[in-house]
């Protein structure tokens, strides 16, 4: 079994780290640039720098942010939101970003990936999917939302549980999530960043059943993100969701565990984890 990640994400907004709960009610969590080298110090995997609403603002991610962060930690550093085009990407790499993340840009323009991939390999191409269950009359009723164009054999209509969004959770696309991981690593992403907004900052596990099909359509590393509230949780979604990497926020953010405590705890339970 390969080595497995612990990635905190650092949300920002207006230039400050949030969290929030479903994706709404966001408190402040902190500097991005202090808790970056925190996390670093810490001794975490990977950190992910996401600027939730650039993409919602019609702006592009804070690159000086960006590059503050990068000169503060010695880890792999993934940044999404905003980021559009292959000429986005490149700022952001030569920024200092490791890797960058895609989701309403991806929606918009699929291509984007392959552009992307083909330009800096696929190791460098995240692609976020925010994803939502779904009620099953959804699936006869639902219009898509996005303003995007949307290949009608990615729907969710007589499909699986979940729902593409994007815009940081705000709207819905009508794409079936585990139709569109197929899709997008097909087109060249190297790893997805799997959010589920029914679990987000809830603290009671991730959606294990979601991990679990994705992971079974995939073999790119999956990233499991929203609903950890202890430490068994992150075990969870590796042991039982087939997860790559956990990503966490509120239960590092505000002081309840640290990333010491979460890797001695996962080595006990037999996770091969980089101590």
């Amino acid at each position: 079994m390969l080595t497995k990640r612990i990635i905190p994400c650092l949300d920002v907004d207006q230039g400050k780290v949030v969290k929030g709960v479903n994706f709404v009610n966001l408190r402040n969590a902190g500097d991005p640039v202090e808790l970056a080298s925190f996390y670093n110090e810490q001794g975490a995997d990977e950190l992910v720098f996401l600027d939730i609403t650039a993409s919602s603002d019609g702006r592009n991610t804070m690159v000086d942010v960006v590059q503050r962060v990068s000169k503060e930690v010695f880890i792999p550093l993934t940044v999404g939101g905003g980021i559009r085009s292959v000429n986005d990407v490149r700022v952001m790499l030569e920024s200092g970003a490791d890797k960058v993340s895609f989701n309403t840009a991806a929606v918009a323009d699929p291509d984007l990936i392959k552009r992307s991939a083909n330009h800096f390999g696929n190791q460098c191409i995240v692609v976020a999917v925010d994803a939502r269950r779904i009620e099953a009359e959804s699936k006869f009723s639902a219009q898509d939302q996005s303003g995007f164009h949307i290949n009608p054999d990615i729907s969710i209509k007589n499909s699986s549980e979940w729902e593409v969004f994007i815009y940081g959770g705000r709207k819905r696309t009508g794409i079936d999530a585990i139709k569109w991981i197929q899709l997008v690593t097909q087109l060249g992403a190297g790893e997805l960043l799997v959010t589920s907004m029914d679990s987000d900052g809830m603290q009671n596990g991730y959606d294990i059943n979601l991990l679990n099909e994705i992971s079974k359509k995939v073999s790119v590393p999956v990233i499991a993100s929203g609903g950890a509230g202890n430490l068994d949780h992150l075990c969870d979604a590796i042991i039982e969701g087939n997860a790559d990497a956990v990503l966490a926020a509120s239960i590092f953010h505000f002081g309840k565990y640290t990333i010491k405590q979460a890797k001695q705890h996962m080595h006990e339970k037999g996770i091969p984890i980089r101590l």
